[in-house]
C-alpha cells in the first residue's frame, strides 16, 4: 500500500497534499489503470484526515477524470489515453506552457542524474514548503541610519499584500534572525550583501526590492521655470540624499531645492511658505498639508503639492508578490 504523508505544520492545505500525492501515485503508475484505492476509512487511518476530507479529495479525483466510483465496489483508476495523460489535463498545463516545459526538462535532468520520481517530488514540495513557511514572516531591514526609507518599504508591502511586515534595524537583524527558524527579509538593493551575509547562514532568504524610479516627478520638475522654489519631503533621509543629487545633477541650478523630513516642523513650515511645488511621499503628504494650512495667511499663492504613491518600484512588487505565493 502506498504511504501518504501528511505534515500538519505546512502552508499547504492537508486535501491539496493527499491530492497531490494520489495524483503523484497515479502519474508514476504505483497505482495503473483499474487499480482500487484504498477506502476512505484505511486513507483516514494512515493520514489522520477526516474521512469527509478524504471524499471531497476522490471527489476532485473523479471531477478530473482520473478515477470512476463503481457502486458498491469502491474507487478505482481510470485508464488514460496517450492525449489525457494526467500532466496534460491539468489547465495550469495551458496558462503556463513555458513553464511546464522547463519543469519536464528539469524532471528529465534530475531522473539523468539517478533521482527517482519519487525523490525528485520531495525535493520539490521540499523547496515550495519552504518558501511557503518564508513567506508566514517577512521582515523588512535597512540601516538605523535611514529608517524612514524602511517605513515607506513597510507600509508600502502591506497596502500592496495585506500581510503584516515587520521593520528590523539592519544592526539588529542577526539577532532577531537567532529567534526564528524561517523568513524572508525584504531589502534595498543598496544593502543586499550586508543582508545576505547575516541570513544566508541562517537559512533565511533575502530579496532585494529597486526604488520607484520617479520618470513623471522629474519630468513635472522639467516643466518648471528656472528660479522656481521646490520642496521635497520624505521619511527617508537617504531619499532625501539621493532626490538632491539626482536633481542637481539633472537640471543643474536651474531649481531652489528645499528638503526636509517631515519631522522638523520648522523647516516643513519654512517649504510650505517658499516652495511653488512641494513633492513628498505618501507618508507625509498629511503632515505637508497641515503645514500649508498652518502658514495658509502668511501666503499669497498656496504651493502645489504631489504626493509620490511609490517608493518601490512596480518590477518589485510584482516578484515580490510571486516570491511570497500571493498571486
Amino acid at each position: 500500500m502506498v504511504k501518504f504523508l501528511i505534515q500538519p505544520d505546512s502552508e499547504i492545505p492537508a486535501s491539496n497534499q493527499l491530492y497531490n500525492q494520489i495524483m503523484f501515485a497515479i502519474a508514476s503508475r504505483k497505482y495503473p489503470p483499474g487499480h482500487k484505492l484504498p477506502s476512505t476509512r484505511q486513507l483516514a487511518m494512515q493520514t489522520g484526515l477526516h474521512r469527509n476530507t478524504i471524499s471531497k479529495v476522490y471527489r476532485q479525483l473523479e471531477d478530473n477524470g482520473l478515477v470512476a466510483a463503481q457502486a458498491g465496489s469502491g474507487i478505482y483508476v481510470r485508464e488514460q489515453g496517450e492525449d489525457q495523460s494526467v500532466s496534460q489535463r491539468t489547465p495550469l498545463v495551458d496558462q503556463y506552457p513555458k513553464a511546464y516545459q522547463d519543469i519536464r526538462q528539469l524532471l528529465d535532468d534530475l531522473l539523468k542524474q539517478g533521482c527517482s520520481l519519487s525523490e525528485a517530488r520531495d525535493l520539490f514540495l521540499a523547496e515550495i514548503d519552504w518558501r511557503l513557511r518564508c513567506s508566514a514572516r517577512v521582515l523588512v531591514t535597512v540601516p538605523n541610519e535611514d529608517l524612514g526609507a524602511g517605513q515607506l518599504m513597510v507600509q508600502e508591502l502591506e497596502r500592496s499584500f495585506n500581510i503584516p511586515i515587520q521593520l528590523v534595524p539592519l544592526e539588529e537583524l542577526e539577532k532577531i534572525l537567532e529567534k526564528t527558524r524561517s523568513g524572508t527579509v525584504v531589502t534595498s538593493r543598496y544593502f543586499m550583501g550586508t543582508a545576505e551575509a547575516i541570513a544566508s547562514p541562517k537559512a533565511v532568504r533575502v530579496i532585494p526590492v529597486d526604488v520607484y524610479d520617479y520618470t513623471s516627478e522629474i519630468q513635472l520638475l522639467s516643466q518648471l521655470k528656472p528660479g522656481t522654489c521646490v520642496g521635497i519631503v520624505s521619511l527617508s533621509s537617504g531619499l532625501l540624499r539621493g532626490a538632491d543629487v539626482m536633481i542637481r545633477s539633472l537640471m543643474g541650478e536651474r531649481l531652489l531645492l528645499m528638503s526636509t523630513q517631515p519631522s522638523d516642523s520648522y523647516k516643513l513650515r519654512a517649504i510650505a511658505r517658499s516652495a511653488a511645488l512641494i513633492l513628498c511621499d505618501r507618508a507625509s503628504d498629511e503632515t505637508v498639508k497641515k503645514a500649508v494650512f498652518a502658514v495658509q495667511e502668511d501666503l499669497i499663492r498656496h504651493p502645489r503639492v504631489v504626493c509620490c504613491e511609490n517608493f518601490i518600484s512596480t518590477d518589485s512588487i510584482n516578484l515580490l508578490r510571486r516570491e511570497l505565493g500571493l498571486d
